[in-house]
Protein backbone atom coordinates (compact mmCIF):
# COMPACT_ATOMS: atom_id res chain seq x y z
CA UNK A 1 0.00 0.00 0.00
CA UNK A 2 1.08 3.37 -0.75
CA UNK A 3 1.84 6.14 2.26
CA UNK A 4 -0.48 9.19 2.04
CA UNK A 5 1.57 12.02 1.79
CA UNK A 6 0.61 15.26 1.65
CA UNK A 7 3.35 18.67 1.62
CA UNK A 8 2.66 21.87 2.82
CA UNK A 9 1.95 23.06 -0.79
CA UNK A 10 -0.66 20.93 -0.62
CA UNK A 11 -2.65 21.08 2.58
CA UNK A 12 -2.58 25.29 3.02
CA UNK A 13 -4.94 25.54 0.21
CA UNK A 14 -7.05 23.50 1.59
CA UNK A 15 -6.74 24.76 5.48
CA UNK A 16 -7.60 28.16 3.56
CA UNK A 17 -10.71 26.77 1.78
CA UNK A 18 -12.29 25.28 4.83
CA UNK A 19 -11.81 28.70 6.51
CA UNK A 20 -13.03 30.39 3.78
CA UNK A 21 -15.96 28.39 4.24
CA UNK A 22 -16.56 28.27 8.06
CA UNK A 23 -16.09 32.46 7.50
CA UNK A 24 -18.98 32.59 5.13
CA UNK A 25 -21.39 30.39 7.21
CA UNK A 26 -20.58 32.80 10.38
CA UNK A 27 -21.48 35.82 8.03
CA UNK A 28 -24.54 33.90 6.87
CA UNK A 29 -25.26 32.73 10.34
CA UNK A 30 -24.85 36.40 11.84
CA UNK A 31 -26.69 37.76 8.77
CA UNK A 32 -29.09 35.74 9.52
CA UNK A 33 -29.67 35.82 13.29
CA UNK A 34 -28.97 39.82 13.02
CA UNK A 35 -32.05 39.91 10.73
CA UNK A 36 -33.72 37.63 13.55
CA UNK A 37 -32.69 40.00 16.17
CA UNK A 38 -34.23 42.98 14.34
CA UNK A 39 -37.40 40.98 13.68
CA UNK A 40 -37.87 40.32 17.38
CA UNK A 41 -37.00 43.85 18.40
CA UNK A 42 -39.50 45.34 16.14
CA UNK A 43 -42.35 42.63 17.60
CA UNK A 44 -41.36 43.44 21.09
CA UNK A 45 -41.50 47.18 20.19
CA UNK A 46 -44.94 46.50 19.05
CA UNK A 47 -46.03 44.38 22.14
CA UNK A 48 -44.82 47.01 24.30
CA UNK A 49 -47.07 49.58 22.47
CA UNK A 50 -49.95 47.11 22.53
CA UNK A 51 -48.93 46.99 26.49
CA UNK A 52 -49.10 50.53 26.74
CA UNK A 53 -52.43 51.04 25.18
CA UNK A 54 -53.61 47.94 27.33
CA UNK A 55 -52.84 49.55 29.96
CA UNK A 56 -54.33 52.62 29.62
CA UNK A 57 -57.36 51.21 28.56
CA UNK A 58 -57.41 48.93 32.02
CA UNK A 59 -56.55 52.42 33.73
CA UNK A 60 -59.55 54.02 31.87
CA UNK A 61 -61.41 51.55 32.63
CA UNK A 62 -60.82 51.02 36.57
CA UNK A 63 -61.22 54.40 36.58
CA UNK A 64 -64.56 54.50 34.64
CA UNK A 65 -65.59 51.48 37.42
CA UNK A 66 -64.44 53.50 40.44
CA UNK A 67 -66.80 56.67 39.12
CA UNK A 68 -69.59 53.95 38.73
CA UNK A 69 -69.15 52.70 41.81
CA UNK A 70 -69.24 56.16 43.57
CA UNK A 71 -72.31 56.86 41.37
CA UNK A 72 -74.17 53.45 42.45
CA UNK A 73 -72.78 54.32 46.15
CA UNK A 74 -74.48 57.90 46.09
CA UNK A 75 -77.70 56.64 44.57
CA UNK A 76 -77.94 54.12 46.86
CA UNK A 77 -77.77 56.77 49.85
CA UNK A 78 -80.26 58.63 47.80
CA UNK A 79 -82.57 56.10 47.87
CA UNK A 80 -82.03 54.73 51.50
CA UNK A 81 -82.44 58.19 52.42
CA UNK A 82 -86.13 58.27 50.19
CA UNK A 83 -86.74 55.82 51.94
CA UNK A 84 -86.32 56.87 55.19
CA UNK A 85 -88.05 60.06 54.40
CA UNK A 86 -91.45 57.75 53.36
CA UNK A 87 -90.99 55.57 56.44
CA UNK A 88 -90.89 58.38 58.53
CA UNK A 89 -93.97 60.18 56.78
CA UNK A 90 -95.77 57.30 56.78
CA UNK A 91 -95.18 56.41 60.35
CA UNK A 92 -96.22 60.34 61.23
CA UNK A 93 -99.32 59.78 59.06
CA UNK A 94 -99.73 56.46 61.27
CA UNK A 95 -99.57 58.40 64.05
CA UNK A 96 -101.67 60.90 63.43
CA UNK A 97 -104.17 58.42 61.82
CA UNK A 98 -104.16 56.63 65.73
CA UNK A 99 -104.37 60.24 67.08
CA UNK A 100 -107.62 60.86 65.61
CA UNK A 101 -109.16 57.54 66.13
CA UNK A 102 -108.45 58.12 70.25
CA UNK A 103 -110.70 59.87 72.74
CA UNK A 104 -108.60 62.70 73.00
CA UNK A 105 -110.28 63.23 76.85
CA UNK A 106 -108.52 59.94 78.13
CA UNK A 107 -105.63 61.95 79.67
CA UNK A 108 -106.87 65.50 80.66
CA UNK A 109 -106.76 66.55 84.34
CA UNK A 110 -110.50 66.73 85.26
CA UNK A 111 -110.46 67.29 88.81
CA UNK A 112 -111.09 70.98 89.63
CA UNK A 113 -109.12 71.57 86.01
CA UNK A 114 -110.74 70.64 83.28
CA UNK A 115 -114.28 70.17 82.82
CA UNK A 116 -115.51 67.25 81.04
CA UNK A 117 -119.24 67.94 79.35
CA UNK A 118 -122.75 66.35 80.02
CA UNK A 119 -122.93 64.31 76.69
CA UNK A 120 -119.76 62.91 77.08
CA UNK A 121 -120.43 58.98 77.50
CA UNK A 122 -117.01 56.24 76.83
CA UNK A 123 -117.49 54.96 72.84
CA UNK A 124 -117.82 51.26 74.44
CA UNK A 125 -118.43 50.32 77.77
CA UNK A 126 -117.90 46.87 78.99
CA UNK A 127 -120.00 44.96 82.16
CA UNK A 128 -117.89 44.25 84.73
CA UNK A 129 -118.30 40.51 85.94
CA UNK A 130 -120.60 40.00 89.33
CA UNK A 131 -117.30 37.81 90.39
CA UNK A 132 -115.72 41.30 90.55
CA UNK A 133 -118.08 43.60 92.15
CA UNK A 134 -118.14 43.50 95.77
CA UNK A 135 -122.19 44.67 95.54
CA UNK A 136 -123.09 41.70 92.60
CA UNK A 137 -126.31 43.78 93.06
CA UNK A 138 -125.20 46.79 91.72
CA UNK A 139 -123.34 46.48 88.03
CA UNK A 140 -120.99 48.65 87.16
CA UNK A 141 -119.48 49.45 83.81
CA UNK A 142 -115.96 49.91 82.43
CA UNK A 143 -114.50 51.11 79.12
CA UNK A 144 -114.28 48.22 76.82
CA UNK A 145 -110.23 49.12 76.39
CA UNK A 146 -109.71 49.10 79.71
CA UNK A 147 -111.05 46.22 80.85
CA UNK A 148 -108.63 43.77 79.65
CA UNK A 149 -106.19 45.78 81.32
CA UNK A 150 -108.08 45.77 85.14
CA UNK A 151 -108.66 42.03 84.48
CA UNK A 152 -105.53 41.41 84.18
CA UNK A 153 -104.84 43.77 87.20
CA UNK A 154 -107.33 41.80 89.66
CA UNK A 155 -105.80 38.70 88.48
CA UNK A 156 -102.43 39.19 89.27
CA UNK A 157 -103.09 40.61 92.59
CA UNK A 158 -105.03 37.17 93.65
CA UNK A 159 -102.04 35.30 92.53
CA UNK A 160 -100.18 37.10 95.03
CA UNK A 161 -103.28 36.44 97.63
CA UNK A 162 -104.51 39.56 97.44
CA UNK A 163 -108.39 40.41 96.88
CA UNK A 164 -109.20 43.53 95.40
CA UNK A 165 -113.27 43.97 94.38
CA UNK A 166 -114.75 47.09 92.64
CA UNK A 167 -117.17 49.36 94.13
CA UNK A 168 -117.37 52.09 91.72
CA UNK A 169 -116.53 52.63 87.88
CA UNK A 170 -118.13 54.17 85.27
CA UNK A 171 -120.31 57.25 85.88
CA UNK A 172 -122.35 59.38 84.11
CA UNK A 173 -122.61 63.02 84.27
CA UNK A 174 -126.25 62.68 86.05
CA UNK A 175 -124.95 59.91 88.37
CA UNK A 176 -122.30 62.27 89.33
CA UNK A 177 -124.39 65.20 90.02
CA UNK A 178 -127.06 63.04 92.01
CA UNK A 179 -124.10 61.82 94.14
CA UNK A 180 -122.50 64.81 94.97
CA UNK A 181 -125.88 66.49 95.61
CA UNK A 182 -126.57 63.84 98.27
CA UNK A 183 -122.82 64.53 99.55
CA UNK A 184 -123.55 68.16 99.51
CA UNK A 185 -127.28 67.69 101.57
CA UNK A 186 -125.35 65.86 104.27
CA UNK A 187 -121.77 67.12 104.46
CA UNK A 188 -122.35 70.72 103.13
CA UNK A 189 -119.32 72.43 101.72
CA UNK A 190 -116.95 70.05 103.29
CA UNK A 191 -118.39 67.81 100.33
CA UNK A 192 -115.95 69.37 97.91
CA UNK A 193 -113.07 67.70 100.03
CA UNK A 194 -113.80 64.42 99.15
CA UNK A 195 -116.48 64.47 95.79
CA UNK A 196 -116.15 65.93 92.60
CA UNK A 197 -118.48 68.02 90.56
CA UNK A 198 -120.55 66.67 87.87
CA UNK A 199 -118.27 66.96 85.10
CA UNK A 200 -114.88 66.96 87.01
CA UNK A 201 -115.14 63.51 87.79
CA UNK A 202 -112.80 60.81 86.12
CA UNK A 203 -115.20 58.48 87.24
CA UNK A 204 -117.37 60.00 83.61
CA UNK A 205 -113.99 58.45 81.43
CA UNK A 206 -114.66 55.11 82.32
CA UNK A 207 -111.44 54.70 82.89
CA UNK A 208 -111.15 55.11 86.66
CA UNK A 209 -111.99 52.28 89.45
CA UNK A 210 -112.63 52.53 93.42
CA UNK A 211 -111.58 49.27 95.46
CA UNK A 212 -112.55 47.92 97.99
CA UNK A 213 -110.74 44.92 100.14
CA UNK A 214 -111.58 42.10 102.43
CA UNK A 215 -111.38 43.22 105.99
CA UNK A 216 -112.91 46.64 105.72
CA UNK A 217 -116.52 45.93 105.08
CA UNK A 218 -116.36 46.65 101.47
CA UNK A 219 -115.81 50.53 102.30
CA UNK A 220 -112.93 52.81 101.89
CA UNK A 221 -111.86 53.30 105.62
CA UNK A 222 -108.62 51.54 106.27
CA UNK A 223 -107.85 50.67 102.91
CA UNK A 224 -104.74 52.64 102.78
CA UNK A 225 -103.44 49.82 105.42
CA UNK A 226 -104.08 46.99 103.92
CA UNK A 227 -101.90 44.49 101.57
CA UNK A 228 -104.54 45.52 98.76
CA UNK A 229 -103.41 48.94 98.68
CA UNK A 230 -99.50 48.03 99.26
CA UNK A 231 -99.67 45.79 96.07
CA UNK A 232 -101.50 48.65 93.97
CA UNK A 233 -98.45 50.94 94.89
CA UNK A 234 -96.35 48.29 93.80
CA UNK A 235 -97.83 46.62 91.06
CA UNK A 236 -100.81 49.06 89.45
CA UNK A 237 -98.52 50.72 87.03
CA UNK A 238 -97.34 47.96 85.37
CA UNK A 239 -100.87 47.48 84.12
CA UNK A 240 -101.37 51.07 83.50
CA UNK A 241 -103.22 52.57 86.59
CA UNK A 242 -101.93 55.36 88.81
CA UNK A 243 -103.07 57.18 91.97
CA UNK A 244 -105.27 59.73 91.19
CA UNK A 245 -105.29 61.37 94.48
CA UNK A 246 -101.77 60.97 96.80
CA UNK A 247 -101.61 62.08 100.53
CA UNK A 248 -101.10 65.62 100.37
CA UNK A 249 -102.56 66.36 96.96
CA UNK A 250 -104.12 69.84 95.88
CA UNK A 251 -107.18 68.61 94.86
CA UNK A 252 -108.90 66.13 97.13
CA UNK A 253 -108.47 64.21 100.30
CA UNK A 254 -106.06 61.40 100.26
CA UNK A 255 -108.18 58.48 98.29
CA UNK A 256 -106.13 55.47 98.11
CA UNK A 257 -108.73 53.10 96.45
CA UNK A 258 -109.29 55.77 93.81
CA UNK A 259 -107.29 54.62 90.30
CA UNK A 260 -107.10 56.12 87.00
CA UNK A 261 -105.99 54.22 84.13
CA UNK A 262 -103.46 56.21 81.90
CA UNK A 263 -101.55 53.41 80.34
CA UNK A 264 -99.11 50.97 81.10
CA UNK A 265 -96.07 53.35 79.53
CA UNK A 266 -97.31 56.91 81.16
CA UNK A 267 -98.10 54.95 84.20
CA UNK A 268 -94.16 53.49 84.25
CA UNK A 269 -92.72 56.73 83.23
CA UNK A 270 -94.44 58.24 86.47
CA UNK A 271 -93.30 55.21 88.90
CA UNK A 272 -90.25 55.47 87.77
CA UNK A 273 -89.78 59.48 88.43
CA UNK A 274 -92.05 59.37 91.39
CA UNK A 275 -94.36 61.54 89.77
CA UNK A 276 -97.73 61.93 90.33
CA UNK A 277 -100.22 62.09 87.27
CA UNK A 278 -101.61 65.83 88.80
CA UNK A 279 -98.27 67.20 89.08
CA UNK A 280 -96.84 66.31 85.67
CA UNK A 281 -97.11 68.59 82.65
CA UNK A 282 -99.97 68.18 80.39
CA UNK A 283 -97.79 68.81 77.40
CA UNK A 284 -95.70 65.58 78.61
CA UNK A 285 -98.87 63.75 79.60
CA UNK A 286 -100.06 64.24 76.10
CA UNK A 287 -97.22 62.60 74.21
CA UNK A 288 -98.86 59.18 75.57
CA UNK A 289 -101.91 59.41 74.60
CA UNK A 290 -101.46 57.69 70.82
CA UNK A 291 -99.79 54.68 73.35
CA UNK A 292 -102.60 54.47 76.32
CA UNK A 293 -103.81 51.18 75.09
CA UNK A 294 -100.59 49.75 73.57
Amino acid sequence: MKKLSLTLKEVVPAIIIVALALTGYGFYKYSTLKDENATLQARVVKLEDMLGITEKDLARTAGEKEGLSQELTAEKERVGSLVEEVQDIAGTVGVLDKLSKTDKELLQKYSKVYFLNEHYVPPRLTAIPLTHLYNEGAPLQIHSNVWPYLEDLITDAADDDVTLWINSAYRSFGTQASLKAGYTIVYGTGANAFSADQGYSEHQLGTTVDFTTRGIGGGFDGFSSTPAYEWLLQNAHKHGFVLSYPKGNAYYVFEPWHWRFVGKKLATYLYDNEQNFYDADQRKINEYLVNIFD
